[in-house]
C-alpha cells in the first residue's frame, strides 16, 4: 500500500519565496504546509528598499537575464496588486556620476525596451536648475528620469500567504523545522511550535528559510551541501522628508555604489541601502554606526540639507540569502536566484526530493515560484499548470488598477469616515477594505483607538486574518504605523491582545 502523506509540499521559510511557492503549489492542487519559525516577512522580507524594479545597476554586472525577467514581473505585479504596488519615478542625477552620460543612457535604453513595458513611462531628460523634480538638491546639470514601482514588502509576503491560506495551504508561523529525514519515500518532520513538538510527512520538502538555507541542511542527513549561500547586510534609515515631490532619487557614489532617496509614509524620506558582507551566522541585523555614516554622508553631497544622527526617525537592516558565485564585491554578487533539486539517494527514497533556494529578488518572486514547480513537477505529475500570472492577489481586483477610483467608491460607501483613514486602509487591504470596516460607520464603531487612525476592530482583523500576534507584527510589518502612533501605543496594543 502506497504512503498515506499529512501533505504533498512541506515549505520552510515565511518570506517571500516560500509564501509565494506555497501560493503557486496549492493553487495546482497540492496539500501544502508552510512553517516560519517567527513571523511572516519578519526578516529579510520586509527589510528590502521596497522596490519593484529591473534593477538597473545590475545590467553593469552583465545581469541581463535577471533584469528582463524582472521588467516583466514589474508590470505584471503592479496590475495583480494595484493598492500596495504603484509606479515610482527615479530622478537619477549626472552630477557627481562615476558613470559617463552614454553608459547611463545606454543601460536606460535597455531598460526601457528589455522587458516589453507597456504601462509605465518611458525615460525623459531633465535640467535639474529649471525642472522642480531638482528641488532640494544641491547638484544641478543633466538629469534622468526612468519608472519603477513602490511595493510594501511585508504586505505582498502577507497577502500571498493569505491566498495560499484561502485556497487550503497550512500556514504556521512561530513554527521551526527541528529535523527532518528521508522516510517511505517521502520526509518525516519534527516540527515545533508553543505547544509543543509533532510530526509532519511531506511528499516533498521545500527550503525556503533565506538566511537560513544553509541552517536547515544541516537538520536534514545526508543532504547535498555543493551551493553555498554569501549573506550581505543591507541597512536603510528613514528621515525627516528631504523634499517635495512623490518622486525618488538614485543616487550614485563615488565608489560606483547606488543609493536611493524615497518618499516614505507622507512624513519621511527612505535612504538606503548598503552593502556589507555578514559573517558568522544569520541573525536579526542591526545598522551599524559606519552604515549609517554612510548614508548620511551620501545625503549631504546631494541635498541642500545634511540631516544629523538625532534626526534619525528609524533605522532597519536585513540579511540578504545571495548564491555565493565569489564576487569579491558584496555588491557585484549575483540577485539571480538558483534552485538547488537533491532528490535523495539511489534506492526507496530516491523521489522525496528536497528543493532549496539560493538567492533571488522580491521583483521576481512569482517567476521564482513558477520555476520551482517546475523542478517539482516529475514528482507531482496530476498537479495543475502555471496560473498565477495575472491572477490578482486579495484585495488587488481593482479593474484598469484603478486605486483612485476604488478609493472614490470606498468614500461614498463610507462618508463619515476620515477620508486619510479610508486612504491608508485602502492601500493596504484593497478590495477587502468592505469587509473589514462591515457595519461600521463612525470611529466610535471600530472600537479602542490606539493612535494614528489604528482601531481595535483592524487590530482583529490582522490577528484573524493576517497571523498578526504582537504589536511589532502590526506596527511595523502589517503596517509602518510604528512611526506615527504616540508613546505608549505598542504596549497599549499588547495589552489589548492578551
Amino acid at each position: 500500500m502506497a504512503e498515506t502523506f499529512d501533505v504533498d509540499l512541506l515549505i520552510v521559510g515565511g518570506g517571500i519565496n516560500g509564501a509565494g511557492i506555497a501560493r503557486d503549489a496549492v493553487g495546482r492542487g497540492l496539500s501544502v504546509a508552510l512553517v516560519e519559525k517567527d513571523d511572516l516577512a519578519a526578516h529579510t522580507s520586509s527589510a528590502s528598499t521596497k522596490l519593484i524594479h529591473g534593477g538597473l545597476r545590475y545590467l553593469e554586472y552583465g545581469e541581463v537575464r535577471l533584469v528582463r525577467e524582472a521588467l516583466i514581473e514589474r508590470e505584471r505585479l503592479w496590475e495583480m496588486a494595484p493598492h500596495i504596488i504603484w509606479p515610482l519615478r527615479f530622478v537619477l542625477p549626472q552630477t557627481n556620476s562615476p558613470r559617463p552620460a552614454w553608459m547611463v543612457r545606454l543601460g536606460l535604453f535597455m531598460y526601457d525596451h528589455l522587458g516589453g513595458r507597456k504601462l509605465l513611462p518611458a525615460t525623459e531628460t531633465i535640467a535639474l536648475g529649471r525642472d522642480a523634480r531638482g528641488n532640494g538638491l544641491k547638484t544641478k546639470g543633466r538629469a534622468f528620469v526612468y519608472s519603477d514601482c513602490w511595493v510594501e514588502d511585508s504586505r505582498l509576503v502577507v497577502l500571498n500567504a493569505r491566498d495560499a491560506a484561502d485556497r487550503g495551504a497550512r500556514i504556521m508561523t512561530h513554527t521551526r523545522l527541528v529535523d527532518a529525514e528521508r522516510a517511505n519515500g517521502g520526509w518525516r518532520a519534527t516540527i515545533e511550535d508553543a505547544a509543543g513538538p509533532r510530526t509532519l510527512t511531506a511528499r516533498a520538502l521545500v527550503n525556503a528559510a533565506g538566511p537560513w538555507v544553509a541552517d536547515v541542511l544541516g537538520r536534514v542527513p545526508h543532504a547535498r551541501d555543493d551551493r553555498g549561500v554569501r549573506l550581505v547586510k543591507g541597512s536603510h534609515i528613514v528621515l525627516p522628508r528631504l523634499y517635495d515631490g512623490d518622486h525618488a532619487f538614485m543616487l550614485q557614489n563615488p565608489d560606483r555604489r547606488i543609493v536611493f532617496a524615497i518618499p516614505y509614509e507622507g512624513k519621511f524620506t527612505l535612504i538606503g541601502t548598503t552593502d556589507e558582507p555578514w559573517e558568522g551566522a544569520p541573525a536579526k541585523a542591526q545598522i551599524a554606526d559606519h552604515e549609517v555614516d554612510y548614508l548620511l554622508e551620501t545625503v549631504a553631497r546631494y541635498f541642500d540639507r545634511a540631516p544629523g544622527r538625532d534626526e534619525i526617525a528609524w533605522s532597519y537592516a536585513g540579511i540578504r540569502p545571495l548564491y555565493d558565485d565569489k564576487a569579491a564585491n558584496a555588491s557585484a554578487v549575483t540577485r539571480d536566484y538558483v534552485l538547488d533539486l537533491d532528490r535523495g539517494p539511489a534506492g526507496a527514497n530516491e523521489n522525496a526530493p528536497m528543493l532549496s533556494i539560493f538567492g533571488g529578488k522580491i521583483t521576481t518572486y512569482r517567476k521564482l515560484a513558477e520555476h520551482a514547480m517546475q523542478e517539482l513537477a516529475p514528482f507531482f505529475p496530476t498537479a495543475g499548470s502555471a496560473w498565477t500570472a495575472g491572477a490578482a492577489l486579495p484585495g488587488g481586483d481593482m479593474p484598469g488598477v484603478d486605486f483612485e477610483g476604488f478609493l472614490a467608491d470606498l468614500a461614498r460607501r463610507y462618508p463619515a469616515l476620515p477620508a486619510a483613514l479610508l486612504r491608508r486602509l485602502a492601500r493596504a487591504y484593497g478590495t477587502r477594505t468592505p469587509a473589514l470596516l462591515g457595519d461600521a460607520r463612525t470611529l466610535d464603531d471600530l472600537g479602542e483607538d490606539f493612535g494614528a487612525g489604528l482601531h481595535a476592530r483592524e487590530v482583529d482583523w490582522l490577528v484573524a486574518q493576517e497571523w498578526a500576534s504582537c504589536a511589532e507584527d502590526i506596527l511595523y510589518r502589517r503596517s509602518k504605523l510604528g512611526l506615527h502612533v504616540p508613546a505608549g501605543a505598542a504596549e497599549a496594543i499588547d495589552r489589548y491582545l492578551a
